[in-house]
């Protein structure tokens, strides 16, 4: 039995980060999930409701690549109150021939952090038109101000909102990030007004109830809604997928009982057996994205276990070439 590698949040953070490399390698994942080959289990999900608490795991086999991960994900939403962080966990490398186990990756989240980021750079650069230069992001957490740093590797962003409930929380992101990125970021204190304005919308929220009104949409928007991963979770107005042109979930069966579509299903304002293209047919030319600049888009992301092996086997890769991490004998 060959050593196991443990890499430690620093080690993962040395290797991966949020950039135009984490972006494709996601992209290249959505493209394998339209493939057909792709085995991917629906997600484990177990709600820990006295202490405000989720923990996922996800996972997939994809052929050619020579490991597969089995991500575990706590999300306490509490944790801030306690001085914690709310989301963090691990991911567990696999050998994809043998199932020996090859690396322990203690990211605490942070592989989570990127590759989800990196989907919304994939749906952004797919998606939202071209020029698109103006940002809102709804939200003031951490995936809050990674969505915006991928925006900017995929389109000209020049200007963004942040708005959030805590609105000091939402003016110290925007200051931060106007510095890191070099352009005019600032707070808004009216959602409605920072959305219409935008030419991008994300939303980055744990809300159960939306955050975004479809009466707030204008042609040639595109949004990407990242945080309806759980059967409570509700982010955008159900009538926004009525108003959109086009409708994309990362994966149409997960959406189907977990995000956005879920509760426009559950509204009876989309029919539950209705199909949709996922972003991965998209990306691998098999289906229409955007046809025009007129037209709203929005992407709907749950998080696959295609993400988390695709992340993590380049993690585990890179480890390797560059003898990172500690290796353990069993």
């Amino acid at each position: 039995m060959g050593d196991i590698k443990i890499l430690t949040e620093a080690d993962l953070r040395g290797l991966v980060q949020l950039d135009l490399e984490a972006v494709d390698c996601i992209e290249q994942a959505f493209a394998a999930l339209a493939g057909g080959d792709v085995v991917m289990p629906p997600i484990l999900s177990m709600a820990i409701a006295p202490f405000n608490g989720e923990v996922d795991v996800k996972t997939a086999f994809v052929p050619g690549i020579d490991s597969f991960a089995i991500k575990v994900s706590p999300g306490f939403f509490d944790n801030p109150q306690l001085g914690l962080p709310s989301t963090s966990g691990l991911m567990v490398l696999f050998s994809a021939r043998t199932g020996m186990l090859e690396a322990l990756l203690l990211d605490n989240g942070y592989l989570t952090d990127v590759r989800t980021a990196a989907a919304g750079a994939v749906a952004a650069r797919h998606l939202a038109r071209a020029d698109a230069s103006k940002a809102c992001i709804l939200g003031a957490g951490c995936q809050a101000r990674l969505q915006l740093k991928a925006l900017c590797l995929v389109r000209p962003i020049r200007t963004a909102t942040i708005w959030a409930r805590d609105a000091d929380k939402a003016q110290k992101v925007a200051a931060e990030l106007s510095q890191e990125l070099g352009i005019d970021v600032r707070a808004a204190s009216d959602p409605g007004a920072a959305v219409c304005a935008a030419d991008v919308i994300v939303t980055t929220t744990p809300a159960t109830r939306p955050v975004l009104e479809a009466a707030w949409l204008r042609p040639g928007q595109h949004v990407t809604a990242m945080g309806s991963d759980q059967d409570h979770k509700n982010e955008l107005d159900p009538a926004c997928l009525l108003k959109a042109d086009l409708y994309v979930p990362d994966r149409l069966s997960q959406t189907r009982g977990l995000g956005e579509l879920r509760s426009a299903i559950a509204s009876g304002l989309v029919a539950a057996d209705r199909e949709f293209a996922e972003l991965g047919m998209i990306v691998a030319g098999r289906a229409q994205g955007r046809a025009s600049d007129d037209e709203i888009t929005i992407a709907d992301l749950t998080g696959t276990g295609i993400q988390d092996t695709a992340i993590a086997t380049l993690t585990g890769e890179r480890a390797q070439a560059g003898g990172v991490g500690t290796a353990f004998s069993n």
